[in-house]
């Protein structure tokens, strides 16, 4: 059952087709071919039933086919129909187009085998089973044992009947080597198809770049939410707070659920602008998102505690710089809120021409302070997204207050 399965199993079948379609892509080669060697017989010309014309035409079009094969894209064509045909694991083939000397070259050398072998397969498959139909045909058929062929070969005698088995093995040998042709171009498709170190190269260069795009959304998320929760969560229990006192301040629990609502509002928007970039599988923009100018809508939400000064007009920093300035400033009111325990918080900003510099400061509790490593989640951003743009961030006490200094340049 093995044999069988081996000859005409469905994966010998695909690689039969295979090596079918190599014989269709080699066919405008050889019409080329014929037009060159057709005038050196002089039989007839591009149709001509000549041996030495035929062979002449394969030999000629071999070569323009590897050719053809040096650009880029022959590859790309090549991966489709041996991933698809051949029954090799498609992680083995290289993607997009052949770049490099040695790519193409290996591609060229797999286009030129798989074309030349598809040929003589092809034309093997039109011409043999025919002949090998009429060989069995022959003991049942009078007129074919009285035709040419029956009495060159003298098959109007006894031994017609060695017809029928001739007429099998022929079919055989014929699944035979198309089964054995398609094994051996599925064993050589991974060595030429494969990827090349370039390709290798530019595979973990996509993956880095996607697990930056990731690390970059994570970083969004993470600024957006983080403070949003740590706001709302400061200005409720500042509200509660009062209200449990012995004479509360309305106006001032008034002002703590605006700010929660204000946060809460802004939150939902920048994090359906996130989500809906992980559904699309793109990657933060640096043009996108908030900016500067949602910077006192930010800072309104923080709550009555924090102060903000600005030196300069924002609106003249560039877009980008501007966004990545806004999530500087919104992960330092994430500290202060959930460190400083609810002391006040000033927050300046420098738009001098050279560069744009952050402070966000509050005093140092009563208390030993706590520790703020840079190895946390919220300053190892400060301190990523500062360095990204060619500017410093430095976190820690200074002068009896906890201090967010950042310099980017412009």
């Amino acid at each position: 059952m093995r044999p069988v399965t081996a000859l005409f199993g469905q994966r010998a079948r695909l690689r039969w087709l295979h090596l079918i379609l190599g014989g269709a892509l080699f066919m405008p080669f050889w019409l080329v071919g014929t037009l060159v060697t057709g005038p050196l017989f002089d039989d007839g010309g591009m149709f001509a039933g000549s041996l030495g014309v035929q062979l002449g035409a394969y030999a000629v079009g071999l070569p323009l086919a590897a050719a053809v094969a040096l650009f880029p894209l022959a590859r790309p064509m090549s991966v489709a129909a041996a991933r698809t045909l051949c029954g090799v694991a498609a992680n083995r083939f290289a993607d997009g187009p052949a770049r490099g000397r040695e790519a193409r070259a290996r591609t060229a050398a797999w286009f030129t085998l798989h074309v030349g072998a598809g040929a003589l397969i092809s034309g093997a498959t039109l011409a043999l089973p025919p002949f090998a139909v009429a060989v069995l045909a022959l003991p049942f058929s009078p007129t074919l044992r009285d035709s040419e062929l029956g009495r060159h070969w003298g098959l109007d005698r006894w031994w017609v009947w060695t017809a029928l088995p001739t007429g099998l093995l022929l079919l055989l040998a014929l699944a035979a080597v198309a089964a054995a042709t398609g094994a051996l171009l599925a064993r050589q498709a991974p060595r030429l198809l494969g990827p090349s170190p370039a390709d290798r190269l530019a595979a973990a260069e996509r993956r880095a770049a996607e697990a930056e795009s990731r690390n970059r959304l994570a970083r969004e998320l993470h600024d957006s939410v983080g403070h949003a929760l740590s706001a709302v969560t400061l200005q409720a229990g500042a509200a509660r707070r009062v209200l449990d006192g012995d004479a509360a301040d309305l106006d001032f629990v008034r002002e703590a659920l605006t700010a929660i609502e204000e946060t809460t509002r802004r939150t939902v928007g920048e994090l359906d602008w996130v989500l809906g970039l992980l559904r699309r599988g793109g990657e933060v923009e640096d043009g996108a998102g908030p900016g500067l100018d949602a910077l006192e809508a930010l800072v309104r939400g923080a709550g009555p505690r924090v102060a903000l000064t600005v030196d300069g007009a924002l609106d003249r920093v560039p877009e980008a710089l501007s966004r990545q300035a806004y999530r500087i400033v919104q992960e330092g009111l994430t500290n202060a809120a959930r460190h400083a325990g609810g002391a006040p918080v000033t927050v300046r900003l420098d738009a001098r021409p050279e560069e744009l510099e952050i402070t966000v400061e509050n005093p140092l509790p009563d208390r030993p302070p706590v520790t703020r490593p840079d190895g946390g989640r919220g300053l190892h951003g400060i301190t990523e997204r500062a360095r990204l743009l060619g500017g410093t961030a430095a976190a820690g006490p200074a002068d009896g207050a906890w201090r967010l200094a950042v310099r980017l340049p412009r």
